[in-house]
């Protein structure tokens, strides 16, 4: 082997000798799952101490996982992502309301919890965004994209994403890193809320859409654009694809008319 291809990735493993590994970084997302929820723990936590522990060393891995990341205290930032697990664990609960009310098939809300990839990918996001808000940047896709291998959901952790949301079946979802989501939202598989470009120059841009309150967004609809709207208590039908905004409360769908065949489907939009 060329001796100078041999240094060369001598010195990227040196680089990285401290760098945290991706697997200690998913370690601490499933372990902070476990302790939140049951059913993603080996064994049910018996003692108050102990659950109390649990998150105690958790401080210390997050703490170990932050020391090469973080370039303001990293103190300050454990202990601001500690002090918003309630608000996280709340968050999670009402999402899980959101998929539990909105799914016929879901019998249980720990089938939810069990089951349901969307809640996973959900989880993720929430942890990871949270960790970028306080400044977090090198750690927070580790996180998301496990979930994004896991589960066929793509969510980046720069989005915003508000209370009550639901992805169900979920598979080939993609929310970009600039998408703005409103509250009591839900979103089916195949779902793509993307950008017009994917210029380098247009990086600090606001490049996708945004999707108000209490709007439905069914399998396979695509949304782009950052200066794209979807006004809330819209419903989105399957495989529309849209580049510029509608006003609330409206229906978009495709209309085929199938005695004329070779024509495009048309776009109807019902305000």
């Amino acid at each position: 082997m060329d001796e100078s291809f041999l240094n060369k990735i001598y010195h990227a493993h040196q680089e990285c000798d401290k760098c945290p590994r991706s697997e200690e970084v998913v370690g601490f997302f499933e372990s902070l799952l476990g302790l939140l929820f049951p059913n993603f723990a080996s064994r049910s936590i018996d003692k108050i101490e102990k659950l109390s522990d649990g998150f105690e060393q958790l401080r210390v891995r997050l703490d170990t996982l932050l020391k090469e990341v973080v370039d303001t205290d990293r103190k300050r930032v454990t202990n601001a992502f500690f002090q918003f697990i309630p608000e996280l664990y709340d968050l999670l609960q009402k999402d899980i309301q959101a998929t539990y009310e909105g799914d016929p098939a879901a019998k249980t809300r720990e089938e939810v919890i069990r089951s349901y990839p969307g809640f996973y990918a959900i989880a993720a996001y929430r942890v990871a965004h949270r960790l970028q808000e306080l400044g977090v940047m090198n750690i927070t896709r580790s996180i998301t994209e496990h979930a994004h291998s896991r589960t066929g959901i793509d969510i980046h952790p720069g989005a915003q994403i508000g209370q009550h949301f639901c992805i169900d079946h979920g598979t080939g979802v993609v929310i970009g890193e600039t998408t703005i989501i409103g509250d009591h939202v839900k979103v089916y598989q195949g779902v793509t809320l993307g950008a017009l470009s994917v210029d380098k120059h247009d990086a600090e841009v606001k490049r996708h859409p945004t999707i108000e309150d209490h709007v439905v967004i069914y399998a396979g609809a695509t949304i782009l654009g950052g200066n794209t709207t979807i006004g809330r208590c819209s419903v989105i039908g399957g495989n529309v694809w849209l580049t510029r905004s509608v006003p609330a409360h409206s229906k978009v769908y495709y209309q085929v008319s199938l005695h004329q065949e070779g024509e495009s489907p048309d776009l109807i939009i019902i305000k």
